[in-house]
């Protein structure tokens, strides 16, 4: 089999020959990466260095990003729409319908697949996108005080997001590839209650769209998200990437999702891989091989 034969397979539940492998860095990869271009109006510049030795930089959707050091990732420091919600009436969101955006992917697609790999789009996903158009500080104190306000920003941001779902189909993707942080260490960002009432129709909206288009889904979150993961299933998530699977407990995840969901994963990163124990880190590797992908699927090794 080659290795998209084999993890559509195991995506089946169907039983391959060997699990699927989603590792980066040199290591085995069943797996491959393509990307749009940028919006024809996009407001994005690349992070410059200011007097102070801070950096900035303004992202596609126009957000403005900090960080202190060349070499970090940066958080949102100032939302476009952040001041006021009206602001929200005059925004153009990015044309991510422009069939142009996806002529490079689709002959990487092309390409990738003549070499035998399983191709990922990579998509945005409306609360990424939403909570740093308001800033986050702001966005979380929306989601209990102005919940309807919340409903339509993420409605328009999926329109964007529909778009490109469309796109990577139309590009030949076999599955897309999104992800947003829910969680902190112990508990997620939301209520489950606000997110089933606040989110979860959203996700339902794409997650549609995506099968319709005959996509599966994958999804990457940090944190501890287990009281939800249910409600991911129940949308249509087929892929749940956790780079901290024992956050969850593995025999819970086993216990309730083995043979319905795959789990995407590396060595648990916190509590097991950075003490650099070999013995342990392969007893963990083989005890979520053993327990999550006994339903004949359902665990892609990953890579950290």
């Amino acid at each position: 089999m080659t290795p998209r034969e084999i993890v559509q397979c195991s995506l089946e539940f169907a039983g391959p020959p060997r699990i699927p492998y989603g590792m980066g860095g040199g290591f085995p990869s069943d797996l491959r990466h393509v990307g749009r271009a940028g919006a024809r109006n996009s407001r994005a510049r690349g992070w410059e260095q200011k007097p102070d030795g801070t950096w900035d930089m303004i992202d596609e959707w126009g957000n403005t990003w900090g960080r202190l050091e060349g070499i970090t990732k940066g958080e949102v420091t100032h939302g476009i729409i952040e001041e006021d919600w009206s602001l929200l009436d005059e925004y153009e969101f990015p044309q991510t319908d422009d069939p142009s955006l996806y002529e490079a992917a689709k002959e990487q697609c092309r390409q990738l697949h003549e070499e035998g790999h399983y191709v990922l789009g990579g998509a945005n996903w409306p609360f990424n996108v939403a909570r740093y158009l308001r800033r986050m500080e702001n966005f979380l104190a929306d989601v209990a005080a102005e919940p309807e306000k919340v409903r339509r920003l993420l409605d328009r941001v999926a329109d964007c997001v529909e778009a490109e779902i469309n796109g990577m189909a139309d590009a030949g993707c076999d599955g897309i590839m999104t992800g947003e942080d829910w969680g902190t260490q112990d508990r997620l960002l939301v209520s489950p209650a606000s997110f089933r009432a606040i989110f979860k129709p959203v996700f339902r909206r794409l997650c549609d769209v995506a099968h319709a288009r005959g996509l599966s889904v994958w999804f990457h979150s940090c944190g501890y998200v287990r009281d939800v993961i249910g409600d991911w299933l129940e949308v249509g998530i087929d892929v749940c990437q956790f780079d901290q699977p024992e956050l969850h407990d593995i025999d819970f995840l086993a216990d309730n999702f083995g043979g319905k969901m795959h789990f995407w994963s590396p060595v648990d990163i916190q509590k097991t891989l950075q003490t650099r124990d070999l013995p342990a880190i392969e007893r963990a590797a083989r005890e979520y091989v053993e327990k999550l992908a006994a339903h004949g699927g359902g665990f892609v090794a990953g890579y950290y």
